[in-house]
């Protein structure tokens, strides 16, 4: 690895491939790149590039490190080195970086890149990340077409990132394994800055009753029937007892899972008058969610028991803190649909536009456990709470 004083990593050349995919599977194979490789990366390292090598010393660590992953392609039946990849991995997140990619001169025009590329995507998935990033050179055209093409989406720029001063170019891509898991729960897109709960009650709704169309208009209905009226300084956000009376109101059966008892979300409002009528607002939910008969179970919900519901063909409206989501310390609400034995499936109604985000990057987000755990809970209280919905039993 590289040591902190030195520059970051980059991601250095890549040849866009100009030959079939099976064609180019039929000449090479891939593997992960052991000891006695490194006079070959070295060697292939020195002849690619000018600057900013990675030294035999740092193969070898990456070699031997488990946050590390260093992929070969050579030509089937021999040990000839056509390129590589090393991968970076984060720990204790979902974040993967393409830390290099070099490819040989005698291979160039043949896929290799981009079969390192898709390799390297496959790889990240397979440990448990959903996000690969990267760094390219500003002037680097054939790499910056490569990324484009596979769905990579610019996230950022950095000046003076190269030894020659050359800018560099930041993209990202969300990972969702060969197969999308589809439970039937349509996608629909917040059209404000604190409807996503109502959105999310919608999708399930959507699936679930007969007629139901999603619509802004409905949206803000849903919003006016769940709200706390405030939330922080803005409109009001969704309240897991509102969205459950809403939910059966609209012919879903709900029950309601909170890890604290009384008022939530106060602790974000400063003004007392707000305080007295959000917690005005929550009695009447909570009353009216009793009156209903709702299950209400005062205790964290388990990622065993979520699991259990989604296997049912259950879905659920998870509060999830938006610092995980999009950097912001605020409730955000997402909609749990599916399980695929590995991840919790979830939409996430919110799009960052300004991040060039589109609907494919928010729609069956495949969340490994684990990150979907931690996620799962806001504010200093810890505070978790969801609304497991199912269609109305008859």
């Amino acid at each position: 690895m590289r040591s902190s004083g030195a520059p970051a990593p980059q991601i250095r050349s890549v040849h866009e491939s100009r030959a079939p995919a099976a064609e180019t599977e039929a000449r090479v194979v891939l593997r992960a790149a052991v000891i006695e490789d490194v006079d070959a990366l070295v060697t292939l390292e020195d002849a690619t590039f000018v600057a900013d090598r990675i030294t035999r010393r740092s193969f070898r660590n990456l070699i031997g490190s488990a946050s590390a992953l260093i992929l070969v392609a050579e030509t089937e039946g021999t040990p000839h080195l056509l390129g590589y990849t090393a991968l970076l991995f984060r720990r204790g997140t979902a974040l993967a970086r393409l830390y290099s990619i070099a490819v040989a001169a005698d291979a160039a025009g043949r896929g290799i890149g981009r079969t390192l590329l898709k390799a390297a995507e496959t790889a990240a998935f397979d440990r448990d990340r959903i996000l690969l990033r990267l760094e390219v050179r500003e002037d680097n055209e054939r790499a910056i077409r490569l990324y484009r093409s596979e769905g990579y989406r610019p996230i950022g720029r950095y000046l003076d990132y190269y030894a020659d001063h050359m800018p560099a170019l930041r993209f990202e891509k969300i990972l969702r394994g060969e197969k999308l898991f589809d439970s039937g729960v349509p996608y629909y897109e917040q059209t404000t800055d604190f409807t996503c709960g109502s959105c999310c009650l919608m999708m399930a709704l959507a699936r679930d009753v007969s007629g139901f169309e999603l619509d802004p208009v409905m949206e803000i209905r849903l919003w006016r029937e769940a709200t706390t009226i405030f939330m922080m300084s803005g409109p009001g956000g969704c309240d897991p007892y509102g969205l459950a009376v809403t939910a059966h109101e609209f012919g879903l059966d709900a029950e309601i899972h909170v890890s604290q008892a009384g008022d939530l979300f106060l602790e974000g409002v400063r003004s007392l008058e707000k305080q007295k009528v959000m917690a005005l607002a929550q009695e009447d939910f909570r009353r009216r969610a009793l009156a209903y008969a709702i299950p209400t179970v005062v205790e964290p919900f388990t990622l065993d028991l979520l699991r259990a519901h989604l296997c049912k063909g259950g879905t659920a409206i998870v509060l999830v803190s938006g610092y995980h989501m999009f950097a912001k310390k605020v409730p955000h609400w997402v909609l749990a649909h599916g399980d695929d034995g590995r991840h919790i499936i979830v939409h996430d109604p919110w799009v960052a536009d300004e991040r060039g985000e589109s609907i494919a990057d928010a729609a069956h987000l495949p969340l490994p456990y684990a990150t979907f755990d931690k996620m799962a809970r806001f504010g200093k209280a810890v505070l978790r709470a969801a609304v497991f919905l199912s269609p109305r039993r008859s």
